[in-house]
Parts: C-alpha cells; sequence; structure tokens
C-alpha cells in the first residue's frame, strides 16, 4: 500500500521567507529517486535547485512557474511505497505496485547550478502500460490512499512545447480534444484554440493599440523585489551624507602598468583601489561598521569583508571579498576577477553575495563621472569611483593633461561625523595621487 508524502519549501538560508519557481523539473507522475532536484527557485540571492527527500511517483505540484511559495508550503506530494529498500528511478519499473519505499534523507546540493536537460521516466495514470502522457493537472494534498485516488486526471498531451503554448496563450487543455492518435493533443489543436480566441476582439485591439502606445506592468519579484525593498530600508533608516573629491589618478596608472609589466597575474585599477580600501580602513576603524537592528548601538567590524558592485544576469550584485585586510594586490585581484565572472554567469552563492562590512563601487566603468549611491544596508559606508579620463590639471603651477577621477564616499552619519569621512576620503585620494603612501602603511 504507497503512502503519500508530503514535501514542503525548506528554509534556503540568510532568513529568507520564500521563493519563486523558476522552473519545475519533474512532472505529475514522474517516477523519481531519493534526492532528485525537483524544482529549481528563485530566491532574493540566487537560483537554486531543491532536491526531494522522497523517492516514489509525484502526485501532485504547487505553484506556477512565476509563482513565489513560501517557506514551509507544499511543493510536491510522492507516492511511496510502505516497505523494501531504496531504489533509483531509473531503475524502478512503470507501475507503483513495482516500487521500493524510498528512506526520507537531509536535503543536500543547494547552490547555483547549470539548467540540466535530460529524459525523465514517467508513470502512467493506469500503471503499467499506459500511454506516456505528461499530466499537467497539480492535484490538492493526499494522504494514505490506493494508487487510483492517488493520481490525477491525466491530460493527453505528450509535448512540452505544447504545454508552454497552451500556458502562454492562456488554453485550458483540459478543454481541448486532440487531433492526434487516441485523442492525443497536438500543437495544431492549441493553435486553433488560438486564433478562435483571438479572432473576435482582434480588430478593436488594433484600433487601441493604434490609438495609445501600450503599457507594459512589469512584476516586482525575485532578485529586482530584493534589491527594491533593501534600498528603501536604506533609504529610510539610514541618514547618509556624501562627499567627493578630483583626483589626479596618473601615478596610480603608472604603477598599474609598471606591475603588469612583470610576469604574474595582471592587477586591475579595483584590485589597487580595493588594497587602498583595506588600508584606509585600518587608520578609520569606525567606518567598517552598522548599526545594530533596534538602533541602540554601533558594531564594528574586525574583518574587512569587501563588497564590490557587479553587473550580472540577474541584474546589479554586490559579491562580497571575504577577509579582503588579510589579501595582497595580486590575491585580492584574483578574487575580484572569480566573482565578477560568477556575476556574469550567474552562478555565485548566497554566502557570497551576503556579510559585507563596506562596499566599492566602481561606477567608471559606465561611462560616468560621479554618483550619490545609496548604501548597501546595513553597511555603513561606501566609496564611489568614476571613470578615469585625460582632464587638463594644474600640477606645480603649470596646466597639464593628467588621468582625472572623481572619488565619492556616502556614509552613515550615525557612525561618524563628517571630519572622519573627509580624513577617510583625503587619505584613500592621497593614495590615488601618491601610491607610494601605501608603502608606509604596509
Amino acid at each position: 500500500m504507497p503512502v503519500v508524502r508530503e514535501f514542503r519549501l525548506p528554509d534556503l538560508g540568510e532568513g529568507l521567507t520564500g521563493a519563486e519557481v523558476v522552473r519545475w523539473l519533474v512532472e505529475v507522475g514522474e517516477v523519481i529517486a531519493v534526492d532528485q532536484p525537483v524544482v529549481e527557485v528563485e530566491t532574493a540571492k540566487a537560483v537554486v535547485e531543491v532536491p526531494c527527500p522522497y523517492g516514489g511517483v509525484v502526485t501532485a505540484r504547487y505553484g506556477a512557474e512565476g509563482e513565489e511559495i513560501a517557506v514551509g508550503a507544499p511543493l510536491v506530494t510522492v507516492a511511496v511505497a510502505s516497505g523494501g529498500g531504496a531504489e533509483a528511478a531509473g531503475d524502478a519499473p512503470a507501475g507503483l505496485s513495482g516500487l521500493s519505499a524510498e528512506v526520507e534523507r537531509p536535503l543536500v546540493g543547494y547552490g547555483v547550478v547549470e539548467s540540466k536537460g535530460g529524459r525523465r521516466r514517467r508513470v502512467g495514470a493506469a500503471g503499467v502500460g499506459a500511454a506516456p502522457v505528461a499530466p499537467v493537472v497539480v492535484a490538492a494534498p493526499v494522504t494514505a490512499v490506493p494508487m487510483a485516488a492517488a493520481v490525477p486526471v491525466v491530460v493527453p498531451v505528450i509535448s512540452p512545447l505544447v504545454r508552454r503554448l497552451a500556458r502562454e496563450q492562456g488554453v485550458d487543455l483540459a478543454g481541448l480534444v486532440g487531433s492526434g492518435p487516441d485523442g492525443l493533443i497536438m500543437r495544431a489543436d492549441v493553435e486553433r484554440a488560438v486564433a478562435a480566441k483571438v479572432a473576435a476582439p482582434a480588430v478593436a485591439a488594433a484600433v487601441v493599440a493604434a490609438a495609445a502606445p501600450a503599457v507594459e506592468g512589469v512584476p516586482l519579484r525575485g532578485l529586482r523585489k530584493a534589491v527594491a525593498e533593501k534600498l528603501s530600508r536604506s533609504h529610510r533608516e539610514i541618514p547618509a551624507a556624501t562627499c567627493w573629491v578630483d583626483v589626479d589618478a596618473t601615478e596610480l596608472m603608472l604603477l598599474r602598468r609598471q606591475l603588469n609589466a612583470t610576469p604574474g597575474p595582471k592587477v586591475s585599477v579595483l584590485a589597487l583601489l580595493a588594497r587602498i580600501c583595506t588600508v584606509a580602513l585600518a587608520r578609520f576603524p569606525e567606518l567598517n561598521s552598522s548599526v545594530t537592528e533596534d538602533g541602540s548601538g554601533i558594531v564594528r567590524h574586525p574583518a574587512v569583508h569587501l563588497g564590490f558592485a557587479a553587473q550580472g544576469q540577474r541584474g546589479l550584485v554586490v559579491p562580497v571579498v571575504r577577509d579582503a585586510q588579510a589579501r595582497s594586490t595580486e590575491q585580492l585581484g584574483e578574487e575580484l576577477g572569480r566573482l565578477t565572472e560568477s556575476a556574469r554567469s550567474g552562478s555565485l552563492t548566497p554566502a557570497e553575495l551576503t556579510g559585507g562590512t563596506f562596499t566599492l563601487n566602481n561606477y567608471g566603468v559606465f561611462g560616468v563621472d560621479g554618483s550619490t549611491p545609496i548604501l548597501n544596508h546595513p553597511e555603513a559606508a561606501m566609496l564611489g569611483v568614476g571613470r578615469i579620463v585625460a582632464k587638463p590639471w594644474v600640477r606645480g603651477g603649470e596646466l597639464a593633461v593628467r588621468e582625472v577621477t572623481q572619488l565619492s564616499f556616502t556614509f552613515d552619519h550615525r557612525v561618524c561625523d563628517g571630519g572622519t569621512a573627509g580624513g577617510f576620503l583625503r587619505f584613500v585620494a592621497d593614495c590615488v595621487e601618491q601610491p607610494g603612501m601605501l608603502l608606509r602603511q604596509l
């Protein structure tokens, strides 16, 4: 006698309360193994695959793609045989009666992964010998019942492309009569239903579209929603102030060219600026801090976990270089490069996107000179760097063409006064103009 197990969305860590369904990896009626990923979800931090601790036949799925599921809410139900040893899904017979019981295990395998293809094995609605069709009905939760009651009604459609077309066009597959063998629903059946659905209002819609531009509503969810909430909180809670200074970066760029002319890993401008930041924070430790949740105190962090803004597949993210103060300039460059590449490929883990104590924002890569950014809550400070560009500059009483940039420094006025912020920014500017000053600090 099979037993139906309900698997709920687990706590994915970092205080997250829910996740958005990106892609289902299993179908209703499919045989799965213990710890097999069943769904790909997007949290505020990353995209992860969620494995199920039960092995058996999937009897129900909860949540459509694009829908947000709360932590603790049902994800899938699985019909598990009542006895026997563990058995891989690929070796299981087509009918539930041949399944062995799977033992519940701790969830494993969290992290950002590439989407994986591959064929899956399904169980027909009537057991052995049933047509290999893929049900699209999501059933309500069930308890221990015979198999006939556990499997939902089957809609005769095989192709995932047909299901996707129907979902995108709002066509109810249960209301269609298929033109294929044994009533199988084909793509042409869905297209005919779409044509019949839109034929009547098509002319009126064209007139409206010609009269006024279309207004598109974009849902705020996933990473964009998390960023919006964090920035809104920062703007609401933190009394931030910004100061800035123009800096002659000619000597810093010369130093970089000299370093890169020698054998070894290439040193980026960002790596040099990161090294300057760690030295400056050692002189002004109050800026490597955060205000407590209730606002009653200030926490000074012993290590510099340096965040930096990077453009990724999912938008702007802030990866974190752990213990930046303990790394050499070359090591900083290597870690910055690794995290930047992970941001571009969308493979950053939640741990690599959290825990920062100070942020370095190089908005010069966008070709702009200055900015007044919002602090990355709960951090107390952020250094911004504009583009480095040739400009006229007075040096030693003479007009010259120099490589100039603008530095901006945004800080939480609760953790320090303007004198401290100005001292930090001036020290950074002096190191950019005279990078040999760093030798006195190392």
